[in-house]
């Protein structure tokens, strides 16, 4: 009897050792990073003594630099748990990115279906960032320093939205598509600091398309400044870029955005269209400040066209064109004209290996008319300090090593 016993016993830590092992088969957890670093020349930037040109080491450009976790747990039945975490950080100096947030790139968890599409909750992209931009210049060869005047439409996804639930569905035919809702977190007004996004693509053989659709209440607050570790509030506005940071103070931020790319042979052409509006300007109480008096609304429409040619497997080209026009709007003590950018940016990447590339990247751009803060618009490359007056010229040469 006590043989037997003993038999079951080891059988019994056998088999429970063989299900965990089974288990952990069925699991995945995987570290991932990118570090992007290089020299930049910027031309023209304001100082308190005129426009200087600067040179300067600067990181993340063509993809933020980051490191992340990602795991994958094999639920069976085509069900499966999953997992991101992901830290930014600037390699110059070693400091965290998003403001000081330890994920501040990306944190969520969520259950996902090949038959029936992935639900996440936690930080993530909106809609439009995953839709309609990719086709943009600034997620393929020119990162940030390519992208629209003060990333007026998030095609950069310069900001994330904090808790969000999430669903994408499965491809379908080439088609997927979703959204995202984000709790304000705001006792008695649900509607406050609230963000909503659908969106939805295409790609199949040569062509690609996408559009995506964002709306965001009391923007200043709830997405311009949700990478910092510590709250903020009305009081400051926390954009910086003079193209859209005397509007701070709207009660509603809106994109539309749309996309189209077709491929023929080594070529690429494609073009990205944005509807940007700061509306109900004026909200200070829940928004952000408004020292011009700003009232109604201001609405931004961007079209970007470009192209890409892979000359060889290892070496891609790339040229963009990018024109951005504001309307107008009230202020305490008139009317803002508003503001038109041109823009043209070239860039040249070249693959070393499979995880490391050299790059090169050149951005021109020209402003006129009044900005946001009811001044002479001046050039303002994203991502750099502005210039003194209506042209800036930024060139970059970079690497970035993927790990």
């Amino acid at each position: 009897m006590e043989a037997s016993l003993r038999k079951l016993f080891t059988l019994g830590i056998v088999g429970s050792s063989l299900w965990s092992l089974t288990s952990f088969a069925q699991s995945s957890v995987t570290l991932y990073g990118i570090i992007d670093e290089g020299v930049n020349y910027t031309s023209n930037v304001a100082t308190a003594s005129g426009g200087k040109p600067l040179f300067n080491l600067s990181n993340g450009v063509l993809q933020g630099s980051r490191w992340g976790l990602k795991s994958v747990e094999d639920l069976g039945g085509g069900l499966k748990a999953l997992a991101t975490l992901e830290s930014g950080f600037d390699v110059n100096n070693g400091r965290l990115g998003q403001g000081g947030l330890l994920f501040g790139r990306q944190a969520f968890v969520g259950l996902g279906s090949s038959q029936l599409g992935t639900v996440t909750l936690g930080r993530q992209y909106d809609s439009v960032v995953d839709f309609a931009s990719p086709i943009a210049i600034s997620h393929q060869w020119a990162g940030y320093i390519g992208a629209h005047p003060g990333d007026i439409d998030n095609f950069n996804n310069g900001q994330r939205t904090n808790n969000a639930v999430k669903y994408t569905s499965p491809s379908l035919g080439g088609v997927t598509f979703g959204g995202l809702y984000s709790f304000g977190g705001i006792a008695g007004n649900a509607a406050q600091n609230q963000v909503w996004s659908v969106g939805a693509a295409y790609g199949q053989g040569p062509l690609q398309l996408g559009a995506g659709y964002l709306n965001v209440r009391n923007a200043n607050v709830g997405f311009f400044g949700n990478s910092s570790a510590t709250a903020l509030t009305a009081a400051t506005a926390n954009a910086t870029n003079p193209v859209i940071s005397g509007f701070m103070s709207a009660h509603t931020y809106q994109v539309v955005g749309a996309s189209a790319a077709y491929t023929i042979g080594a070529a690429t052409v494609g073009a990205t269209y944005s509807n940007s509006q700061f509306k109900s300007l004026g909200d200070t109480a829940t928004s952000g400040p408004n020292p011009l008096g700003y009232t109604g609304s201001v609405t931004f429409n961007n079209a970007e066209l470009n192209f890409k040619y892979q000359v060889t497997p290892a070496l891609l080209l790339g040229a963009a064109y990018d024109y951005n026009k504001s309307g107008s709007t009230t202020t305490r003590s008139g009317t803002n004209p508003g503001a038109i950018y041109h823009q043209g940016t070239i860039g040249a990447d070249y693959f070393l290996s499979k995880r490391t590339d050299l790059y090169f990247i050149g951005v021109f751009q020209k402003a006129s008319g009044t900005d946001s803060t009811n001044k002479a618009a001046v050039a303002s490359i994203n991502g750099l300090t502005a210039s003194s007056n209506d042209r800036q010229v930024a060139v970059r040469l970079g690497i970035r090593h993927k790990f």
